[in-house]
Protein backbone atom coordinates (compact mmCIF):
# COMPACT_ATOMS: atom_id res chain seq x y z
CA UNK A 1 0.00 0.00 0.00
CA UNK A 2 1.56 3.13 -1.61
CA UNK A 3 0.79 5.74 1.00
CA UNK A 4 2.28 8.84 -0.86
CA UNK A 5 0.81 7.84 -3.75
CA UNK A 6 -2.70 7.46 -2.02
CA UNK A 7 -2.11 11.03 -0.40
CA UNK A 8 -1.36 12.47 -3.71
CA UNK A 9 -4.89 11.18 -5.51
CA UNK A 10 -7.07 12.00 -2.56
CA UNK A 11 -5.57 15.78 -2.84
CA UNK A 12 -6.10 15.91 -6.68
CA UNK A 13 -9.69 14.58 -6.10
CA UNK A 14 -10.26 17.15 -3.39
CA UNK A 15 -9.28 19.73 -5.47
CA UNK A 16 -11.16 18.01 -8.88
CA UNK A 17 -14.22 18.71 -6.40
CA UNK A 18 -13.31 22.12 -5.58
CA UNK A 19 -12.87 21.55 -1.84
CA UNK A 20 -10.13 22.96 0.53
CA UNK A 21 -8.47 21.07 3.26
CA UNK A 22 -10.74 22.70 5.72
CA UNK A 23 -14.04 21.88 3.35
CA UNK A 24 -12.99 17.89 3.58
CA UNK A 25 -12.37 18.30 6.93
CA UNK A 26 -15.44 19.11 8.16
CA UNK A 27 -17.25 17.13 6.42
CA UNK A 28 -15.34 14.17 7.72
CA UNK A 29 -15.48 15.33 11.03
CA UNK A 30 -11.31 15.50 11.48
CA UNK A 31 -8.74 18.22 11.48
CA UNK A 32 -7.40 19.96 8.39
CA UNK A 33 -3.58 18.67 10.25
CA UNK A 34 -5.35 15.39 9.33
CA UNK A 35 -6.34 16.38 5.62
CA UNK A 36 -2.63 17.41 5.49
CA UNK A 37 -1.21 14.30 6.85
CA UNK A 38 -3.08 11.94 4.63
CA UNK A 39 -2.33 13.93 1.26
CA UNK A 40 1.52 14.13 2.32
CA UNK A 41 1.47 10.36 2.99
CA UNK A 42 2.34 10.63 6.41
CA UNK A 43 -0.38 8.65 7.76
CA UNK A 44 -3.66 6.96 6.11
CA UNK A 45 -7.03 7.72 7.23
CA UNK A 46 -8.85 5.37 10.27
CA UNK A 47 -10.47 2.37 8.31
CA UNK A 48 -14.03 3.54 9.41
CA UNK A 49 -13.14 6.71 7.06
CA UNK A 50 -12.62 5.12 4.14
CA UNK A 51 -16.32 4.15 2.97
CA UNK A 52 -17.58 8.56 4.19
CA UNK A 53 -14.10 9.64 2.12
CA UNK A 54 -14.78 7.61 -1.10
CA UNK A 55 -18.86 9.21 -0.79
CA UNK A 56 -17.64 12.68 -0.30
CA UNK A 57 -14.99 12.35 -3.29
CA UNK A 58 -16.80 10.20 -5.71
CA UNK A 59 -14.53 7.38 -6.09
CA UNK A 60 -14.41 3.47 -5.07
CA UNK A 61 -12.84 2.12 -1.72
CA UNK A 62 -10.79 -0.13 -4.46
CA UNK A 63 -9.82 3.48 -5.91
CA UNK A 64 -8.81 4.93 -2.81
CA UNK A 65 -6.39 1.94 -1.97
CA UNK A 66 -4.87 1.60 -5.50
CA UNK A 67 -4.09 5.83 -5.60
CA UNK A 68 -5.51 6.41 -8.83
CA UNK A 69 -8.91 5.68 -11.23
CA UNK A 70 -9.45 2.15 -12.63
CA UNK A 71 -10.58 0.72 -15.84
CA UNK A 72 -12.91 -2.04 -15.62
CA UNK A 73 -10.81 -4.86 -17.28
CA UNK A 74 -8.02 -4.04 -14.37
CA UNK A 75 -10.63 -3.49 -11.56
CA UNK A 76 -10.83 -7.02 -10.07
CA UNK A 77 -7.02 -7.86 -10.56
CA UNK A 78 -6.84 -4.38 -8.07
CA UNK A 79 -9.25 -5.27 -5.79
CA UNK A 80 -7.88 -8.42 -4.67
CA UNK A 81 -4.26 -6.99 -4.65
CA UNK A 82 -5.71 -4.39 -2.33
CA UNK A 83 -7.70 -6.80 0.03
CA UNK A 84 -4.56 -8.07 0.72
CA UNK A 85 -2.60 -4.81 1.07
CA UNK A 86 -5.47 -4.07 3.68
CA UNK A 87 -5.20 -7.00 5.72
CA UNK A 88 -1.80 -6.37 5.64
CA UNK A 89 -2.41 -2.84 6.91
CA UNK A 90 -4.58 -3.55 9.40
CA UNK A 91 -2.31 -6.61 11.20
CA UNK A 92 0.75 -3.83 11.11
CA UNK A 93 -1.71 -1.51 12.82
CA UNK A 94 -2.56 -3.67 15.68
CA UNK A 95 1.02 -5.03 15.73
CA UNK A 96 1.85 -1.41 16.50
CA UNK A 97 -0.98 -0.89 19.12
CA UNK A 98 -0.15 -3.94 20.71
CA UNK A 99 3.70 -3.20 20.79
CA UNK A 100 3.18 0.66 22.17
CA UNK A 101 0.41 -1.11 24.58
CA UNK A 102 3.11 -3.46 25.61
CA UNK A 103 5.55 -0.56 25.74
CA UNK A 104 3.38 1.54 28.03
CA UNK A 105 2.48 -1.84 30.55
CA UNK A 106 6.42 -2.61 30.84
CA UNK A 107 7.19 0.79 31.81
CA UNK A 108 3.99 1.32 34.16
CA UNK A 109 5.04 -1.60 35.80
CA UNK A 110 8.70 -0.72 36.48
CA UNK A 111 7.25 2.79 37.54
CA UNK A 112 5.10 1.07 40.45
CA UNK A 113 7.93 -0.86 41.65
CA UNK A 114 10.17 1.77 42.04
CA UNK A 115 7.69 3.87 43.69
CA UNK A 116 6.80 1.61 46.04
CA UNK A 117 10.40 1.09 46.88
CA UNK A 118 10.42 4.93 47.47
CA UNK A 119 7.19 5.51 48.54
CA UNK A 120 6.33 3.03 51.82
CA UNK A 121 8.40 2.31 54.76
CA UNK A 122 10.57 -0.76 54.82
CA UNK A 123 9.01 -2.08 57.34
CA UNK A 124 4.69 -2.17 55.56
CA UNK A 125 4.27 -4.83 53.59
CA UNK A 126 2.77 -2.17 50.88
CA UNK A 127 5.60 -1.68 49.48
CA UNK A 128 6.14 -5.52 48.79
CA UNK A 129 2.92 -6.00 47.29
CA UNK A 130 2.98 -2.90 44.70
CA UNK A 131 6.59 -3.68 43.95
CA UNK A 132 5.52 -7.35 42.57
CA UNK A 133 2.10 -6.02 41.16
CA UNK A 134 4.23 -3.89 38.82
CA UNK A 135 6.74 -6.71 38.23
CA UNK A 136 3.17 -8.47 36.66
CA UNK A 137 1.93 -5.35 34.87
CA UNK A 138 5.57 -4.91 33.56
CA UNK A 139 5.56 -9.11 32.15
CA UNK A 140 1.87 -8.76 30.93
CA UNK A 141 3.88 -5.67 28.71
CA UNK A 142 6.42 -8.21 27.92
CA UNK A 143 4.09 -10.80 26.71
CA UNK A 144 2.39 -8.34 24.46
CA UNK A 145 5.63 -7.15 22.46
CA UNK A 146 6.82 -10.89 22.10
CA UNK A 147 3.31 -11.96 20.76
CA UNK A 148 5.01 -12.00 17.02
CA UNK A 149 6.93 -15.02 18.43
CA UNK A 150 6.00 -18.90 18.79
CA UNK A 151 4.55 -19.45 22.10
CA UNK A 152 7.77 -21.74 23.90
CA UNK A 153 10.12 -18.25 22.72
CA UNK A 154 7.63 -16.40 24.33
CA UNK A 155 7.11 -18.48 27.53
CA UNK A 156 10.90 -18.51 27.98
CA UNK A 157 11.62 -14.91 27.27
CA UNK A 158 8.50 -14.05 29.84
CA UNK A 159 9.26 -16.62 32.61
CA UNK A 160 13.33 -15.03 31.92
CA UNK A 161 12.10 -11.82 32.66
CA UNK A 162 10.18 -12.42 35.55
CA UNK A 163 12.85 -14.36 37.23
CA UNK A 164 15.68 -11.17 36.10
CA UNK A 165 12.71 -8.75 37.71
CA UNK A 166 12.38 -10.30 40.73
CA UNK A 167 16.11 -10.63 41.73
CA UNK A 168 16.70 -7.06 40.67
CA UNK A 169 13.98 -5.84 43.06
CA UNK A 170 15.88 -8.43 45.77
CA UNK A 171 19.00 -6.89 44.66
CA UNK A 172 18.07 -2.94 45.12
CA UNK A 173 16.07 -4.64 48.62
CA UNK A 174 19.39 -5.53 49.78
CA UNK A 175 21.85 -2.76 48.62
CA UNK A 176 18.98 -0.75 50.82
CA UNK A 177 19.34 -2.71 53.26
CA UNK A 178 22.91 -2.38 53.43
CA UNK A 179 23.60 1.27 52.32
CA UNK A 180 20.94 3.16 54.39
CA UNK A 181 20.19 0.39 57.33
CA UNK A 182 16.55 -0.36 56.89
CA UNK A 183 14.83 -3.83 57.34
CA UNK A 184 14.01 -5.72 53.79
CA UNK A 185 10.83 -5.30 52.00
CA UNK A 186 10.99 -8.81 50.79
CA UNK A 187 10.53 -11.04 53.93
CA UNK A 188 8.44 -13.94 55.65
CA UNK A 189 8.61 -13.16 59.09
CA UNK A 190 8.17 -9.50 60.68
CA UNK A 191 8.13 -9.87 64.37
CA UNK A 192 9.26 -8.25 67.33
CA UNK A 193 9.76 -8.37 71.49
CA UNK A 194 10.12 -4.56 72.56
CA UNK A 195 14.30 -4.19 72.22
CA UNK A 196 14.57 -6.08 68.54
CA UNK A 197 12.45 -5.95 65.72
CA UNK A 198 13.02 -9.53 63.39
CA UNK A 199 12.86 -9.44 59.76
CA UNK A 200 13.53 -12.83 58.57
CA UNK A 201 14.56 -13.23 54.40
CA UNK A 202 15.35 -16.34 52.53
CA UNK A 203 18.72 -15.19 52.06
CA UNK A 204 19.73 -13.20 55.29
CA UNK A 205 17.83 -12.11 58.72
CA UNK A 206 18.23 -8.04 59.47
CA UNK A 207 17.22 -7.47 63.11
CA UNK A 208 16.71 -3.31 63.83
CA UNK A 209 17.79 -3.02 68.10
CA UNK A 210 16.21 0.12 69.87
CA UNK A 211 13.77 0.59 67.73
CA UNK A 212 12.46 4.04 66.54
CA UNK A 213 15.06 5.61 68.77
CA UNK A 214 18.43 7.63 68.71
CA UNK A 215 20.60 4.55 69.09
CA UNK A 216 18.94 2.10 66.55
CA UNK A 217 21.16 0.02 64.62
CA UNK A 218 20.68 -2.36 61.85
CA UNK A 219 22.80 -5.91 61.79
CA UNK A 220 22.43 -8.27 58.70
CA UNK A 221 22.59 -11.75 59.24
CA UNK A 222 23.70 -13.79 56.33
CA UNK A 223 24.88 -16.61 57.98
CA UNK A 224 22.14 -16.91 59.50
CA UNK A 225 23.90 -17.56 63.03
CA UNK A 226 21.43 -15.34 65.37
CA UNK A 227 17.77 -15.18 66.89
CA UNK A 228 15.50 -12.90 68.77
CA UNK A 229 17.32 -14.53 71.92
CA UNK A 230 21.26 -14.12 70.89
CA UNK A 231 21.43 -10.73 68.91
CA UNK A 232 23.72 -8.58 70.19
CA UNK A 233 21.61 -5.99 71.60
CA UNK A 234 23.44 -2.91 73.38
CA UNK A 235 21.41 0.44 74.38
CA UNK A 236 23.86 2.14 72.17
CA UNK A 237 23.97 2.77 68.50
CA UNK A 238 26.22 -0.82 67.87
CA UNK A 239 27.12 0.44 64.02
CA UNK A 240 28.79 3.97 65.77
CA UNK A 241 30.20 2.88 69.31
CA UNK A 242 30.63 -0.63 68.36
CA UNK A 243 34.70 -1.79 68.94
CA UNK A 244 34.68 -2.56 64.61
CA UNK A 245 34.01 1.18 64.08
CA UNK A 246 35.58 2.62 66.92
CA UNK A 247 38.97 0.49 66.91
CA UNK A 248 40.07 3.05 63.67
CA UNK A 249 40.88 5.33 66.57
CA UNK A 250 43.34 3.47 68.44
CA UNK A 251 46.38 5.62 69.09
CA UNK A 252 49.12 5.55 71.54
CA UNK A 253 49.01 8.95 72.98
CA UNK A 254 46.36 11.28 74.04
CA UNK A 255 46.44 14.96 72.87
CA UNK A 256 45.70 13.71 68.87
CA UNK A 257 42.28 16.33 68.93
CA UNK A 258 40.94 14.74 65.90
CA UNK A 259 41.43 11.42 66.66
CA UNK A 260 40.41 11.94 70.33
CA UNK A 261 37.49 13.97 69.54
CA UNK A 262 36.30 10.95 66.23
CA UNK A 263 36.60 8.44 69.27
CA UNK A 264 34.52 10.59 71.99
CA UNK A 265 31.47 11.10 68.98
CA UNK A 266 31.62 7.82 68.43
CA UNK A 267 30.86 6.93 72.02
CA UNK A 268 27.89 7.04 73.66
CA UNK A 269 26.44 9.93 75.20
CA UNK A 270 27.87 12.14 72.41
CA UNK A 271 24.34 12.19 71.10
CA UNK A 272 23.22 14.69 74.04
CA UNK A 273 25.90 17.29 72.49
CA UNK A 274 29.52 17.54 74.39
CA UNK A 275 32.84 19.54 74.03
CA UNK A 276 36.14 18.26 75.60
CA UNK A 277 39.38 19.45 76.44
CA UNK A 278 43.00 17.58 76.69
CA UNK A 279 44.93 17.90 80.08
CA UNK A 280 48.14 17.46 78.31
CA UNK A 281 50.41 17.97 81.67
CA UNK A 282 48.20 14.79 83.80
CA UNK A 283 47.32 12.81 80.81
CA UNK A 284 43.48 13.17 80.97
CA UNK A 285 40.31 13.86 79.37
CA UNK A 286 37.85 15.84 80.37
CA UNK A 287 34.22 15.77 78.31
CA UNK A 288 31.60 18.47 79.25
CA UNK A 289 28.25 16.77 78.19
CA UNK A 290 25.19 19.10 77.85
CA UNK A 291 22.90 17.17 79.96
CA UNK A 292 22.10 16.66 83.25
CA UNK A 293 22.81 13.04 84.69
CA UNK A 294 19.65 12.01 85.78
CA UNK A 295 18.00 12.97 83.30
CA UNK A 296 19.55 10.43 80.67
CA UNK A 297 19.66 7.61 83.45
CA UNK A 298 16.55 5.39 82.59
CA UNK A 299 17.88 2.08 82.44
CA UNK A 300 20.74 2.42 83.55
CA UNK A 301 21.91 4.39 80.96
CA UNK A 302 23.94 6.52 82.12
CA UNK A 303 26.49 3.99 84.28
CA UNK A 304 26.17 1.56 81.20
CA UNK A 305 27.57 4.70 79.26
CA UNK A 306 30.14 5.75 81.75
CA UNK A 307 31.76 2.06 82.11
CA UNK A 308 31.39 1.41 78.27
CA UNK A 309 33.37 4.78 77.33
CA UNK A 310 35.78 4.21 80.08
CA UNK A 311 36.53 0.60 79.21
CA UNK A 312 37.18 1.89 75.54
CA UNK A 313 38.75 4.74 75.63
CA UNK A 314 41.35 3.14 77.81
CA UNK A 315 41.50 0.42 75.84
CA UNK A 316 42.40 2.22 72.75
CA UNK A 317 44.65 5.47 74.10
CA UNK A 318 47.51 4.11 75.49
CA UNK A 319 48.24 6.58 77.69
CA UNK A 320 45.28 8.52 79.16
CA UNK A 321 45.74 8.30 83.18
CA UNK A 322 42.27 9.79 83.89
CA UNK A 323 38.69 10.51 82.11
CA UNK A 324 36.33 13.44 83.84
CA UNK A 325 33.09 13.24 82.71
CA UNK A 326 30.92 16.64 83.51
CA UNK A 327 27.45 16.93 83.21
CA UNK A 328 24.95 20.01 84.58
CA UNK A 329 24.28 18.81 87.36
CA UNK A 330 27.47 16.24 88.52
CA UNK A 331 31.03 14.83 87.85
CA UNK A 332 32.28 11.44 87.35
CA UNK A 333 35.87 10.85 87.62
CA UNK A 334 37.52 7.51 86.41
CA UNK A 335 40.95 6.51 86.61
CA UNK A 336 42.81 4.06 84.76
CA UNK A 337 44.20 2.36 87.47
CA UNK A 338 40.93 1.29 89.01
CA UNK A 339 39.10 0.16 85.14
CA UNK A 340 42.57 -1.82 84.68
CA UNK A 341 42.19 -3.50 88.57
CA UNK A 342 38.53 -3.61 89.02
CA UNK A 343 37.12 -4.28 85.13
CA UNK A 344 37.14 -8.33 84.71
CA UNK A 345 38.83 -9.82 81.50
CA UNK A 346 40.67 -6.42 81.33
CA UNK A 347 43.60 -7.71 80.19
CA UNK A 348 42.21 -10.04 77.65
CA UNK A 349 40.39 -7.22 76.32
CA UNK A 350 43.87 -5.63 75.68
CA UNK A 351 46.07 -8.57 74.65
CA UNK A 352 48.35 -8.05 71.36
CA UNK A 353 47.34 -4.22 71.43
CA UNK A 354 43.21 -4.80 71.15
CA UNK A 355 41.04 -7.62 71.03
CA UNK A 356 37.94 -7.40 69.62
CA UNK A 357 36.77 -10.95 70.95
CA UNK A 358 37.21 -10.41 73.81
CA UNK A 359 35.85 -6.67 74.46
CA UNK A 360 32.25 -7.71 72.64
CA UNK A 361 32.34 -10.80 75.44
CA UNK A 362 33.53 -9.52 78.47
CA UNK A 363 32.02 -5.69 77.98
CA UNK A 364 29.60 -5.47 75.28
CA UNK A 365 27.57 -8.71 76.05
CA UNK A 366 27.54 -7.62 79.83
CA UNK A 367 26.50 -4.36 79.36
CA UNK A 368 22.70 -4.87 79.75
CA UNK A 369 23.40 -6.60 82.94
CA UNK A 370 22.66 -4.64 85.83
CA UNK A 371 24.23 -5.80 88.52
CA UNK A 372 27.54 -5.44 86.46
CA UNK A 373 27.27 -2.76 85.49
CA UNK A 374 26.71 -1.35 88.93
CA UNK A 375 29.16 -3.19 90.01
CA UNK A 376 31.97 -1.88 88.00
CA UNK A 377 30.36 1.97 88.40
CA UNK A 378 31.31 1.94 91.92
CA UNK A 379 34.38 0.65 91.42
CA UNK A 380 35.52 2.75 88.43
CA UNK A 381 34.10 6.50 89.65
CA UNK A 382 36.01 8.49 92.71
Amino acid sequence: MNQEKIGKFIAKCRKEKKMTQSDLAEKMGVTDKSIGNWENGRNMPDLSLFKPLCDELDITINELLSGEKLEKEEYQEKLEENIINTIDYSTKKINIIRNNLGIVLLVLGILISFTAMTMFASESSWGSIYSVIGAVISLIGVSKLTKKYKYSKRLVICITYFIFYLVSLFTIDYISVISLKQLPRFCTIKTGNGYVYECDNPLYTVYRVNSNTQNEYIIVDTNKKYTLDTVPIVPFNREKSGIDNIIKYKNKYVGNNSNDGNLISSLPLSEYGYVFEIDSEKLGLIIDYQITDWYINENYYLEKSIVYNSVSIFSLIDNVKYIKYNFSGKTYEVKRENVENNFPNYKDITKDGMNKKAFNKYLEQKISDIEFIDLCFHKFVS
